[in-house]
């Protein structure tokens, strides 16, 4: 029942953020209506960023006093709300090209590597199917389950990925279950209902989903890069910079970063992380 609770909890908290966000994309800022108060700070991410953004927050909050409000939505509508007319102070952002956006549209000051995440196919535990590869969900009977019309870019990214592998056309065959929600797959599998599927680890480590299903390693040359990279930057809108470069300083610090690999992603600051952030060439302009 706990499980249930938090996830139905999480539902809410990211479809309340992701309302909000759409208003602020017609012109009803949050960041206007109700300006920060000193020792506030206002950060906005990319919804599957909560689970690591919260705890630290937490923690951020302990050491300094400082009170963190905090909103994740979707990327699409976070990103088309920034470009608009909304305002937030620090905003972590998903791809690369959006906080590039940020920053020649003059709505960013900078911004850094924050995390990068992975890909895995995941079954039932015991794994029934014998799923070994991704090559497996081209194989005649194999159950699969996607969620090609998840919000972008989660259900885009795994269509890309099984381009890249090969098995696009075998595996969307081979869907039992052609989903629009990465969570609601996830789901699903753990009930039975398929043999495998493809999702972000960072799924894998959710509270409801952890220690409920089989992981198996993706090579990383199927990954496409894009949805790769989660960065964090301080807004034009700030209004406490020496605040906000503050909090971004303790977000990409070891203290701060040990949340995101918990929740399932490559620290930027992991050997892991420095190399990716070179590879797809992760830095301010």
């Amino acid at each position: 029942m706990a499980d249930s609770n938090h996830h139905l909890g999480r539902r809410h908290f990211i479809k309340g953020a992701a309302l909000a966000a759409l208003g602020a994309a017609a012109g009803v800022s949050p960041a206007r209506a109700q300006a920060p108060a000193a020792g506030h700070l206002q950060v906005w991410s990319c919804g599957g960023l909560a689970e690591a953004f919260m705890p630290a927050n937490q923690a951020y909050e302990k050491k300094t006093g400082v009170k963190i409000a905090y909103t994740g939505a979707f990327a699409a509508a976070l990103g088309k709300s920034l470009l608009g007319s909304a305002t937030t102070e620090v905003f972590g952002a998903r791809v690369l090209g959006l906080a590039k956006k940020l920053r020649q549209a003059g709505k960013m000051i900078y911004f850094k590597p924050l995390c990068f995440t992975s890909y895995v196919l995941v079954t039932p535990k015991g794994n029934p199917a014998g799923i070994q590869s991704v090559g497996d969900l081209a194989r005649p009977g194999v159950r699969v389950i996607l969620a090609p019309e998840a919000s972008p870019p989660g259900g885009k990214a795994v269509t890309v990925l099984l381009k890249k592998a090969g098995v696009v056309k075998a595996a969307l065959q081979n869907s039992v279950i052609k989903g629009t929600c990465v969570q609601r797959t996830m789901e699903d599998l753990i009930q039975g209902r398929a043999d495998a599927s493809v999702v972000e680890l960072r799924l894998t480590r959710l509270p409801q989903f952890k220690d409920r299903t089989e992981i198996i390693p993706i090579p990383e040359k199927y990954f496409p890069p894009p949805p790769l990279t989660f960065t964090i930057g301080v807004m034009r809108d700030a209004a406490d910079r020496k605040l906000a470069d503050n909090y971004v300083e303790f977000i990409t610090a070891p203290e701060g970063q040990a949340f995101f690999e918990r929740a399932g992603f490559i620290p930027a600051i992991s050997e892991k992380g420095r190399m990716l952030a070179a590879k797809l060439g992760v830095k301010d302009a």
